[in-house]
């Protein structure tokens, strides 16, 4: 996708070598391009959120390999970054499937094939993302169409949850592939982007790619959302997840359940988008089995933002003493889920669905 006209990935090999990233931390306010160099840089920029997403975190870590295997490619050093990365981020499942792709391709090699070997694997995660991901966008529009179709031309309205746009991808986002195909296909399509607290990645991250695209969208609180769905505002809601069970239940930024029970409520469609990867086969009960990761109070109690002088704050929101919790994620139970927005097509959030959609991975515990 573009910033002011410029392409950019989430993710990218420069050709000296060098991986860099775009640092989330200081979006809308401020552009920053980092190189990440060794295992450590990589295993804080997915644990403090300098990428988020859990597609751009299984990239991450996929190249967090490919450096330390430039650096040593021994079998000790090789198990260590896997026990290291595995470790940053307990919830998105991308972050293990990355890994444990990369594993299947170096632990037969020896040392000294190693390091070309897993930055040739780590591009082809990035590839493949990306096109799965334009996939999922190309699926999604025949939902955007028909709605536009039914409504005679007039304004589709989407709600959005979060970040599960391009920044949170390698590139093209889930939840937003559908709208920026509806987009260059000339449907009228406004979104309400929720602004998505504690960490505010709707405020901060979605609106300023749906911006900096040109797309019609309205900055909404969080709680906004039912009250836009009961007075018939909203069309379909559109999330993303960072793991999705082999029954179908959905795990996303905390807040997506709320949403999808008001979406239940008003008969509004709820669809997921989500790269199969996102897929936990080895998970059927989301509630009881999915790990919540915990994050830091502070993030509750403190907002960052820019100041009337350009200057990029942390401000503390709460009285001093006030304990916070930060459960960063809940599960959205599969029969509130209208359907699962994949690269394969659309599906039902059943076992049965899911199955038939991908038969050759279904199953696998």
């Amino acid at each position: 996708m573009k910033i002011d006209g410029t392409h950019y990935r989430s993710i990218w090999r420069e050709p000296s070598g060098e991986v860099r990233i775009i640092d989330q931390r200081w979006l809308p306010h401020d552009l920053r391009i980092v190189p990440l160099t060794n295992r450590a840089e990589f295993a804080v920029a997915i644990r403090d959120m300098w990428v988020r997403g859990a597609p751009l975190i299984g990239a991450t870590a996929a190249y967090g390999v490919a450096v330390q295997m430039a650096a040593d490619p021994s079998d000790a050093s090789l198990g260590e970054t896997y026990d290291i990365l595995n470790e940053t981020r307990p919830t998105a499942i991308n972050l293990r499937w990355a890994l444990d792709e990369m594993m299947k391709v170096l632990k037969p090699l020896s040392p000294a094939d190693r390091a070309a070997a897993a930055f040739a694997r780590a591009a082809a995660i990035s590839d493949e993302d990306v096109e799965m991901n334009r996939q999922i966008g190309l699926n999604g529009l025949e939902i955007i169409r028909d709605i536009s179709r039914r409504k005679g031309g007039k304004r589709v309205n989407v709600l959005t949850h979060c970040n599960a746009g391009w920044p949170a991808t390698v590139d093209w986002g889930t939840a937003t592939s559908p709208i920026y195909h509806a987009v260059e296909d000339g449907i009228d399509i406004h979104v309400f982007v929720d602004e998505t607290r504690p960490r505010n990645q709707g405020a901060q991250l979605t609106s300023w790619e749906l911006n900096s695209h040109g797309v019609s969208h309205d900055l909404i609180v969080d709680n906004a959302g039912g009250h836009l769905m009961q007075h018939g505002e909203v069309d379909l809601v559109i999330v993303g997840t960072d793991r999705t069970t082999a029954r179908g239940d959905v795990c996303n930024k905390i807040g997506t359940y709320l949403k999808a029970l008001a979406a239940k409520a008003n008969g509004v469609p709820f669809y997921v988008a989500l790269p199969s990867p996102t897929i936990d086969w080895t998970v059927v009960d989301g509630v009881k089995e999915i790990p919540i990761e915990e994050r830091s109070g502070v993030e509750v109690t403190h907002v960052q933002g820019r100041s009337e002088d350009g200057r990029i704050l942390s401000v503390q929101i709460s009285p001093t003493g006030t304990p916070a919790r930060n459960p960063a994620f809940d599960v959205t139970p599969a029969e509130l889920v209208t359907g699962l927005i994949t690269e394969r097509g659309i599906c039902p959030a059943t076992t049965e669905g899911l199955a038939a959609m991908f038969p050759d991975r279904a199953g696998r515990r």
